[in-house]
């Protein structure tokens, strides 16, 4: 049959359809007023036990996870009778409610003592004075029983349309009520972690309302803030003040949509103590309209924060200065270790020639060479030293600089004729390219980085090889790039992340490795002390330019330089 049909009465009587409604308002009000669930499902069950008479009713709760039926209400039962199916088990032979629950389908046990899905518990049902059960699951939300809901009477019977009717509209009701007990269960529990998360949380937290008044605050907010006086119905601009910017360009970002959160430090004010350096985070949280309902701010204290970061801070200082101390020490003992070295053998020519000018009666032409080798030796030495004090000079920004235009094809000029000679001993061929190019620079230094970049190039590239001096085409015009390019091995890769430190030189390995090229038929390099690219990047950079090594391969090695052009300054 439908249960859809209305049910018929007669005429001036009052309708089953008008006396369900009048019941189930009842429920309903009790449901809308979050009434204890058993109350609920006693006033369920009291209201269809008096729309069919004879019927005693009970409704079971279904623990999925167990399996089990427990007892959720039963007005008319008698209370043995309850307690005994307590807890049962569900299965195909349990009853007509276990076996309802278990096979998610209504079961009408019309006799229980003949039905052989009562045969375990007929004992129980004779002592009730039970004979018919009819039971229906009860749908969760998902479509699976939360329950059952049972309709027994003292006879064997099977259901009628109306009772069919009235068992279905009340299961549906119990299954509101009991998803609807459920939904406060869960926001009870919900509001219960809250609570606790929030009064105890050892950050300080507060709720604002939309009008920015502090509505609620934790222990923690309350106790670092007004000496432990009660900040709520404060307005919470006056309770902090952000470090940059104002507390109204927050919180219009947040209304604006603009940031999910907002993070910024702030003084927090506290009646008669110093302020306190704090972190505040704040966040909007929507109302049905969409509009801001309310920001919840959490506060974190900065005070411990900042004084580890001064720790650490003070660690860190002074392990920096130890290390710094160490490798000053270390930097200062190569330094007069190269620097006694590279003077030793200038100084013994120039003292081993003396001698031999003063001992020996010389022909004029051993004596000019003997001359001419305590000249080179003592031109070593003053370069050498020279260096040294325009490096301590850079270092200390006092190196002084005359800039004016200088003609770059000039000066590599005047370069490649100091070198003239060293280059037809390892028979290097020396050219440029470099037009009648103008930059501004201190003439005297710019031949300083060239000497010493050319002089690099022919001391330690190959017998035979090559140096070339060049212009590289570049887009901004203010600017003047060179190039120094040779053909030789290269720059040991491990120190190519100091080539420009002043007195660092190759490692002993990188030393000891053995020559690519012919390179090594020349003897031992003269690898100096580590000063010449140093100083060349120092100079470079004090006159407005810089100097980069573009490329180092077993092929060969480029050096760029960049000068600004006159034009460019004025």
């Amino acid at each position: 049959m439908s249960t859809a049909e209305p049910l018929r009465h007669s005429p001036g009587a009052v309708s089953d359809d008008e006396l369900m409604l009048a019941r189930q308002t009842q429920v309903l009000e009790l449901i809308a007023r979050a009434a204890p669930l058993h109350e609920v499902l006693t006033e369920i069950l009291t209201s269809l036990e008096s729309l069919m008479p004879g019927a005693r009713c009970s409704v079971l709760l279904l623990d999925r996870d167990r399996g089990t039926l427990h007892h959720g209400a039963a007005p008319s039962l008698p209370e043995h009778y309850v307690a005994a199916i307590d807890g049962m088990a569900i299965g195909a032979d349990a009853g007509s409610c276990g076996t309802a629950a278990a096979l998610n389908t209504a079961v009408v046990a019309t006799d229980v003592r003949t039905d052989p899905r009562w045969i375990r518990f007929r004992h129980i049902a004779d002592s009730a004075a039970l004979r018919s059960c009819w039971s229906t699951p009860i749908d969760g939300p998902d479509g699976l029983p939360v329950g059952t809901f049972a309709v027994y009477h003292h006879v064997p019977h099977s259901p009628t349309r109306r009772e069919a009717l009235f068992v279905e509209r009340f299961t549906h009701l119990t299954a509101v009520a009991i998803a609807h007990a459920a939904l406060i269960g869960d926001l009870v529990s919900s509001e219960e972690r809250f609570r606790r998360s929030f009064d105890d949380n050892p950050i300080g937290m507060a709720i604002l309302g939309p009008d920015r008044v502090i509505a609620r605050c934790n222990t923690a907010l309350t106790t670092l803030a007004l000496d432990g006086s009660e900040p709520v119905g404060r307005p919470f601009t006056a309770l902090l003040t952000p470090t940059q910017g104002s507390l109204d360009d927050r919180f219009e970002t947040l209304d604006g949509g603009h940031a999910a959160r907002v993070v910024f430090e702030a003084a927090l004010h506290r009646a008669g103590r110093p302020d306190v350096d704090i972190e505040a985070t704040m966040s909007l949280l929507h109302g049905h309209d969409g509009g801001p309902a309310q920001y919840i701010v959490n506060v974190l204290d900065l005070t411990e924060r900042r004084a580890a970061e001064r720790h650490r801070r003070a660690l860190l200082e002074a392990e920096t200065a130890r290390r710094t101390a160490e490798e000053l020490s270390h930097v200062k003992s190569e330094l007069l270790a190269a620097v006694g070295h590279e003077v030793r053998t200038p100084i013994q020519a120039i003292v081993g020639f003396a001698e031999l000018l003063g001992t020996i009666d010389l022909e004029p032409e051993r004596r000019r060479e003997a001359l001419d080798h305590i000249s080179a030796a003592a031109g070593h030495v003053m370069d050498l030293l020279t260096d040294v004090l325009d490096l301590s000079r850079l270092e200390a920004g006092a190196l002084p600089l005359a800039l004016e235009p200088v003609r770059v094809d000039e000066v590599v000029d005047e370069v490649f004729a100091l070198l003239s000679a060293k280059a037809e001993q390892r028979r290097v061929g020396l050219s440029h390219d470099v037009d009648d190019q103008v930059v501004l620079a201190d003439r005297r230094r710019l031949r300083q980085v060239l000497l010493n970049l050319v002089g690099n190039s022919v001391r330690h590239g190959n017998t035979g090889g090559s140096v070339d001096v060049r212009v590289l085409r570049t887009a901004d015009p203010t600017w003047v790039v060179l190039s120094v390019d040779d053909d030789g091995p290269g720059i040991p890769p491990d120190f190519l992340p100091r080539a420009f430190t002043a007195f660092a030189r190759p490692s002993a390995a990188s030393a000891d490795e053995p020559p690519a090229t012919e390179a090594a038929a020349d003897g031992p390099h003269e690898d100096g002390i580590g000063l010449g690219l140093g100083l060349a990047h120092g100079l470079m950079d004090a006159m407005g330019g810089d100097l980069a090594l573009s490329r180092s391969t077993s092929t060969g090695t480029s050096i760029t330089l960049r000068l600004p052009r006159p034009e460019a300054s004025s």
